[in-house]
Formats: C-alpha cells, structure tokens, sequence
C-alpha cells in the first residue's frame, strides 16, 4: 500500500443521493475516501477525515453537461441571434479553419473551468474542431489540466472527408485515456454520411466500447438510418443529440435497443434543431440527459437549461390537458426531481459513465457539488431538490471530483485564473480578427458552407456520396 489516503467527511447537509428509489434530500454524511464515496448515512465517524461542516448547504451529484462544443468557449455569445444556418456558416465554413492547437488547448480549459465553476464535474466534449493531431491533444490536455470529468468525443472538422481513422482513434485511448479522462467518438452518424460509413464509425466504436455520438436536427430522415439498424449497430453506448425528425416508430426502436438522447433545450428552441424530444422520450420510458451545445450562442448554466426544459415540457402538458379538457393540468406532470435527474443520472448514461457518476452512493465516483442555501436567492430553501434546481452559478460554493478539491468557498482551486482569461482573450481576439477580414477564399467558403447550412436547416441536405464530404451541424 502506497500512502495515506485522503478522507473527506462531509456533515450535516441535505444531501440529494440521486439513489434509484430516493425522492428528495435527506439529512445524511457523505464520507469520501480516495476518488470514492464509501459510506452515505447518518452520524458518520471517521478517523483521520476532514470534517466540513456542510450545515445550510445543500450536497448533491456534480451535473453532467453531455454534449457541448468547448472549443468555442472563448467565443462566448458573439452567436446569440445566429441562426442555425448562419452557424453554421460562420463557425464551421470559416472560423473552425483559424483554430491553432493552443486555441484548442486554451479554449478547452476556460470552458471546463466555467462548467466546474456552475457545478458541472463531468462533460461530454463533443470536439469538431480538431485539424490534425496536434488539435486534438491540445484540447483534451485543456480538458485534463481543468481538473474536470471529461469525456472528449473526437470529430474532425466538416471539411474533412470523414469522422477520423481508427489508428488517430486508437492513438488517443492509449495516450490520454485515465480515471478521469475517456475518449469517445464524435460522428456524422446517419444524418449526414451514407449509411456504409455511418455503420463503418458506429462499428469502430463498438469494438472498442465507447461512446458513438451523432447529431440528428430534424427533417427527414435519410436511408442511412435504415442501413445503420439493419447492421445491428445502434445500442447502450449510442447517443443522439437533439433527436429532432425522428418519428415514433425509429424513437421506440432506437429506446429499445438502449440509444441514449441529448436534448439542449435552449439552444434547439433558438436556432431551429427543431422541438425538444423529451415529452416523447418520457412516453417511451425513458428521458433525456441534457445539454448546452456552444456557448457561442448560449450560456452554460447547466441549472438553467434543466429548468428551461422541465417549463417547456409542463407548459406542453398544460396546453395538450387544455385541449383535452379545456383545463390546464390540475396537477404537475413532470417534477423538479426528474430534471435534477437528467442533469445528472441521465447524462451519465449518456456518456456510458452510468456506474461511476451522477449518483451518490458507495463505490461510485466522489464527484459532487455543495450549495449554499443560505444566499438570498435561495433562503429559506424549503424543498431542498427544488432549491437545488433553482440554483445558479452564484450558489456552488464547492466542488469535488474524483475525490479532490476543485472548487472550495467559490474559489476555483489551483489555476490561475487570471491568466487563463489572458490567454484566451488573445485566443478569440485573434481569431475573431481573422474572421471578419473579408478575403476572396474566406467569402467563398462562407459562401458554399451557408448554401449546405440553408439545405439543412430545409431538411434537404442530400446523402454524400462515398467520395464527397459530409457537412451538418
């Protein structure tokens, strides 16, 4: 045995397990032992452990951000009245081409630590932006230096020809993958590759069981769809952003065959992926894990995407008991707990993480969040799950993961933040410089990327053939 181990005794909060079975908070210890909760109960004892008194705090699973584009942090908002076309004009026909790998590295780190900041320990970095190699390793070594659960779904930019190679794939397990950090599979998918290598990367990711994750924004949808079922390739490590277009038949055959979904609601309802799946994913059992996209177009409050998305789904309940009865709803139909669960349980499922996170209980993950109840926008926090949905980022006074330390009384721990801000301001400055000089190529691919983006967003966008690139969201 190596040295003494870490032992972090937290004491006399309401504590939110997410445990199968629980329903609100209960006024338990968490004990902490290396990187895992092993014990969860009232009046602990443990020798040698730090104490925190967690009185008037509210303890609960870090949130699981599952599908978010950290290589546009340092953008932040410069998108926020674009439209889907008109993102994908500007980010993907000309700003993802100005991205250096310390772009990637520097924008990967200034967006985990915003999310470890918000009470996110865990994110699926859905990383489209990577050039080359060099990209790549930047950005997931942004990822590890934050300190923060990431798992980085590797994608290559739309220009290129396909999602990447199995040697590139293989090279990143076998260098960045750890405790903390795993390496996924960012694809065209269906939506936009023809079905032989859509099947070709799902295939790729089942060898090796990990994530293969794809975006799906409405419209029809193509025979690619169809080649992908007929190969048995769609499964648990499956997961499908958005979701939009897929009619009842495909979402109850995609639900049966244990397919996870990503709904980022705020960003969906904005650029136009389409209406969020979630009434008909809780139809079929099951619901989605959440997530916030690019926060070049909207922030990354996690808490508040799951209230955004609980509204609109009880808004949509309300409005469908109205037609039926010409009343609204006498009582709610979705709860504050189960928005707490796709912000966490959900998107750990999401991530194929379901048995390490997003749940506080012995043997899994010590990755957590303590909320102070005691501020003004929460006090008196008389249901502790709903002040824990109704918090933001002003309430994390704490955050652990994998057993440390990242944030403690609102101070994010061991970086400095002040030059992270410096050098991702140079980051953006730069490329943000680049990107409005207008020059004949820049125009022109602005040009050709917007024509794909305006056929997309119509649900027109054709299926490549095998020699033709594939562009989408």
């Amino acid at each position: 045995m190596g040295g003494t181990v870490n032992r972090t005794l937290l004491r006399g909060a309401r504590v939110i397990t997410m445990a199968a079975g629980s329903s609100g908070a209960e006024e338990v210890d968490v004990l902490v032992e290396g990187e895992e909760i092993v014990q969860v109960g009232p009046g602990l004892v443990a020798a040698d452990a730090e104490i925190v008194d967690c009185s008037e705090r509210i303890v609960m699973p870090g949130l699981v951000n599952a599908h978010l584009h950290t290589w546009q942090t340092g953008l932040r908002s410069i998108g926020a009245d674009w439209t889907l076309s008109e993102y994908l004009s500007n980010m993907h026909g000309t700003i993802a081409g100005l991205y250096r790998p310390a772009d990637m590295r520097i924008n990967g780190l200034a967006g985990a630590l915003s999310l470890l900041a918000g009470g996110t320990t865990t994110v699926g970095d859905w990383c489209h932006g990577s050039a080359d190699p060099e990209h790549s390793d930047a950005a997931i070594e942004g990822l590890k230096d934050s300190g923060i659960r990431g798992v980085f779904l590797h994608g290559t930019p739309y220009r290129a020809i396909r999602s990447g190679s199995r040697s590139e794939l293989d090279r990143l397990i076998d260098t960045w993958h750890s405790d903390v950090i795993t390496i996924g599979m960012a694809i065209r998918g269906p939506q936009l590759s023809p079905g032989w290598r859509a099947a070709d990367d799902m295939r790729a990711a089942a060898e090796r069981g990990i994530v293969a994750s794809m975006h799906q924004s409405g419209g029809v949808l193509k025979p690619a769809w169809r080649d992908v079922r007929d190969a048995r390739l769609f499964g648990p490590l499956t997961n499908i952003a958005h979701g939009a277009g897929l009619d009842d038949e495909w979402l109850s055959y995609l639900v049966d065959a244990g397919a996870t979904f990503t709904t980022t609601t705020e960003n969906e309802l904005g650029q136009g992926h389409g209406r969020p799946i979630t009434a008909r994913l809780l139809s079929w059992g099951t619901a989605p894990s959440l997530g916030t996209d690019t926060s070049a177009v909207v922030g990354d409050d996690l808490f508040s995407i799951a209230r955004t998305a609980l509204a609109i789904q009880r808004s949509a309940d309300h409005e469908q008991h109205r037609r039926d009865t010409g009343i609204f709803a006498p009582t709610a139909t979705v709860t504050a707990r189960q928005a707490l669960e796709w912000a966490t349980v959900e998107g750990a499922r999401a991530l194929g993480l379901g048995d390490r996170v997003g749940r506080l209980e012995p043997g899994l993950q010590a990755d957590l969040i303590v909320l102070d109840a005691r501020a003004a926008n929460l006090w008196p926090a008389h249901d502790a799950v709903a002040a824990a949905l109704q918090s933001s980022f002003g309430n994390v006074e704490s955050v652990m993961v994998a057993g440390k330390w990242r944030k403690r009384d609102h101070h994010l721990i061991g970086i400095d933040v002040d030059r992270v801000r410096v050098d991702l301001q140079a980051s953006a400055d730069r490329i943000l410089r680049a990107f409005t000089t207008t020059n004949p190529l820049g125009a022109l691919r602005k040009k050709i990327v917007n024509r794909v983006g305006q056929a997309k967003a119509h649900a027109e966008l054709r299926v490549p053939r095998a020699d033709e690139d594939a562009s989408g969201s």
